[in-house]
């Protein structure tokens, strides 16, 4: 047993500058805990070499000696090491197909995986998520993609004011341009030819809370998906105000049978009795944010068919752009044909064609579909999680993971995220045995 830990650079992308652990909370390990913590150096992380060699840890590209490594997210896997306690977002819990090579390596090196996404509580609820952070930096993002596409369209607004979020040294910055944008829409108006401005929410949790704090400081007016058609009709009323529509599971799906009506337990545990109803929104909003959690069995929120019908007709549909947080390829938005990053974050969708164009100009939506969105947050989204990861890197550091599973002792929230020990998928992953070509 070791009380020695260490933090990987992340190299999955330029753009992802976050850490699992920030220098003050190093520092707190140290000194409370005992617990020496090596990092690997890096010329883009957030929080500098100094800033962690300051708190006492050691700065150093070998991590060999450290039983237990921490990151972000995946890890590349000819860098993975034999016998190691990984923790990280693995991205594998639903057998994503590209993440299954990285599985398999873990699995033949001996290695114990701990994913992030899988520490809940006793109700299946995430102790440890970015979601509010994505929430953030996509709904940022959104508008300002809305404000671009608007431009091209030869359309002067207020959101032309706006960056992207990756921009702005921090959250404040982006809100207090925001502040301005709203005044504006409360003094000006927003332009004929897009009011009423509906922007719809696809979710109620982390990141759809996000959203809504972005959206605040403009002059909101919150309305239930039943009144969004009749708000469409209400053009002179509504050009000095947004809307807002949050949309929960029962506005996105129906029961197939006339005779069933909609549970949401049901739903959750049988999807297969459910279809998607989204379509019917569609026509009336301006925006959509996808904020929910997605998974194959489930009906899509979004579909290229009903993008399709929305988009032959001779008149421009109001959907101008979809901000697809969840950003699930080919998932509940299925016209998220890609991920993009931060430096070329929006495609159009050209629904006739299926395919797609880098930036905003173009006939079908704009889709903003930036996989590691709180990225765009790093100082800020790195420290909360830090926060929370924080209590439970003792028991992690101490823990025998040379124990059988059964014997493992380590918090129950820690141990239902364990998706591999010693090799071996635990329990309740072993579904995942048939994807990583055993």
């Amino acid at each position: 047993m070791g009380t020695l830990i260490g933090i990987r650079r992340e190299d999955k992308s330029i753009w992802e500058r976050r850490v699992p652990l920030v220098p003050r909370d190093v520092r707190k390990l140290q000194r409370k805990h005992g617990i020496e913590v090596i990092v690997q150096p890096s010329e883009t992380r957030a929080f500098s070499d100094e800033d962690f060699f300051l708190t006492g840890a050691t700065v150093h590209e070998d991590l060999s000696p450290c039983p237990v490594i921490f990151a972000v997210k995946e890890i590349p896997p000819h860098l993975l090491m034999p016998h190691k306690t990984y923790v990280f977002f693995a991205h594998v819990a639903k057998g994503q197909p590209h993440n299954m090579p990285m599985l398999r390596r873990l699995l033949d090196l001996g290695c114990t995986l701990i994913d992030y996404e899988k520490i809940t509580d006793e109700q299946g609820r995430r102790l440890i998520f970015f979601g509010r952070h994505a929430g953030w930096a996509g709904a940022v993002d959104t508008l300002w993609a809305f404000g671009q596409r608007l431009k091209w369209e030869g359309i002067p607004n207020p959101f032309q004011a706006l960056h992207p979020m990756h921009t702005y040294e921090r959250l404040a910055r982006a809100r207090a341009v925001l502040e301005v944008v709203g005044e504006w829409i409360r003094v000006e108006g927003l332009p004929r030819a897009v009011t009423p401005l509906i922007i719809g929410i696809a979710g109620y949790g982390n990141v759809s809370h996000g959203v809504q704090d972005i959206l605040e400081p403009l002059p909101l007016m919150e309305i239930v998906p039943a009144d969004v058609a009749a708000v469409t009709q209400d053009r002179e009323a509504s050009r000095h105000h947004v809307y807002a529509v949050v949309f929960k599971e029962e506005h996105m799906v129906a029961p197939i049978s006339p005779d069933d009506r909609f549970e949401l337990h049901d739903y959750y545990h049988h999807p297969e009795k459910y279809r998607g109803v989204f379509a019917r929104y569609l026509p009336h909003l301006t925006i959509l944010v996808n904020a929910i959690y997605w998974a194959p069995q489930y009906p899509r929120l979004v579909t290229k068919a009903d993008l399709k019908k929305l988009f032959d007709g001779e008149e421009r549909p109001r959907l101008r752009v979809i901000g697809d947080i969840s950003c699930d390829v080919a998932g509940a938005i299925e016209a998220t044909v890609r991920a993009t990053d931060s430096g070329n974050p929006v495609y159009v969708y050209h629904p006739g064609s299926d395919e797609t164009t880098d930036g905003y100009a173009g006939q079908g939506p704009v889709i903003l579909a930036v996989d590691i969105l709180p990225s765009e947050l790093p100082r800020e989204a790195s420290s909360d999680f830090s926060h929370v990861l924080l209590e439970f890197i003792p028991a992690l550091a101490r823990a025998d993971f040379s124990a059988s599973f059964d014997e493992l002792e380590l918090p129950l929230p820690i141990k239902r995220a364990v998706i591999a020990h010693r090799g071996e998928l635990t329990p309740s992953y072993r579904y995942l045995g048939t994807l990583v070509n055993w």
